[in-house]
């Protein structure tokens, strides 16, 4: 099933019934990959089994964490589907049953909200990446490098920080936070969607020009663009954050194997930048299955380590 890259961000759910609305239309699919590439056992623990995973739109790192269990669920013998939403809906959808399980939580500050309103009615499977820090990135060549410089400077970039989503959590720190701490408050917070923060982002570095954006780690942006992260002395932006797979009620119960792989996976910065540069760089975010068998013929023992829990 391929998924398109949208806006990073966070919807405000509007009642349940709203947020069952949006999670009716599934996402496209993956792409057109055929297999070949990584390990697994062969075991059919999954067969006949029926699994939803839930899709942060635009957010890359959880579509390719969510590709990758795809394969493997899959692999166990798995019918897979993905359905695509911002955040709110995704988490009303997991609270409530209608989706299985989703890879792309940001606890505890991101997703703080959605944790609050429906986090006791999800298990919390597993923290499969434990750094993922806020940045606020300018091109390598910019003539600063720490936030308390920005002000000062901020005629260099237009006055401007380009930025992602209005709803996105990122873009509530940066605005509540960060351009308080540092006496931004001058600069104009320009909020779009991830795609045209993106899209600027290339257009400037192609062309030599400064550019400020509100960014994380882990992306793809930093192996494919010349650019470097702003200091925080503050810590305006806060600590990194953690990302969790979180599974409706009852998750472990229903599926005790696909449970217990979850609960051993883990992937490197390394690894994540390698498969989100295959997916969205190379490959452009439309053949994620692809992306994902190319990824695994590269790091051929991954799924039979996870399986084992030796990452």
């Amino acid at each position: 099933m391929r998924i398109r890259k949208m806006a990073r961000g966070s919807c405000v759910v509007a009642g349940l019934a709203a947020a069952a609305l949006v999670l009716s239309a599934c996402g496209d699919d993956g792409g057109d990959g055929t297999g070949g590439g990584g390990g697994g056992d062969g075991e059919q623990a999954l067969e006949g089994k029926d699994i939803t995973i839930g899709v942060f739109s635009g957010w890359e790192e959880g579509i390719a964490a969510s590709y990758l269990w795809g394969r493997i669920l899959e692999d166990a013998g798995a019918e897979v589907e993905y359905q695509t939403a911002d955040p709110g809906p995704t988490y009303a959808g997991v609270s409530q049953g209608q989706l299985d399980v989703t890879f792309d939580a940001w606890l505890p500050e991101t997703h703080k909200d959605y944790w609050e309103q429906y986090g006791d009615k999800m298990e919390d499977l597993v923290t499969w990446f434990d750094n993922a820090p806020l940045t606020i990135a300018v091109n390598k060549d910019a003539p600063i490098d720490s936030l308390e410089e920005l002000k000062a400077n901020a005629d260099e970039f237009n006055n401007q920080i380009i930025g992602i989503d209005p709803g996105a959590g990122l873009t509530r720190i940066t605005k509540e936070q960060v351009m308080p701490e540092y006496g931004l408050d001058d600069m104009k917070l320009v909020t779009s969607s991830t795609t045209a923060m993106l899209a600027e982002l290339k257009s400037a570095t192609n062309s030599g020009e400064n550019i400020v954006v509100t960014l994380w780690r882990p992306h793809w942006a930093y192996s494919a663009f010349p650019i470097k992260d702003l200091e925080d002395p503050k810590n305006a932006l806060g600590d990194p954050e953690e990302i969790h797979a979180l599974g409706k009620e009852g998750f472990s119960e229903e599926f005790p194997q696909a449970a217990e792989w979850i609960k051993n996976f883990k992937l490197t910065d390394e690894q994540l930048s390698a498969l989100e540069e295959i997916m969205f760089n190379q490959n452009n975010g439309d053949k994620n299955e692809q992306s994902v068998d190319e990824w695994l013929k590269d790091n051929p023992d991954y799924i039979d380590q996870l399986k084992a829990g030796e990452l």
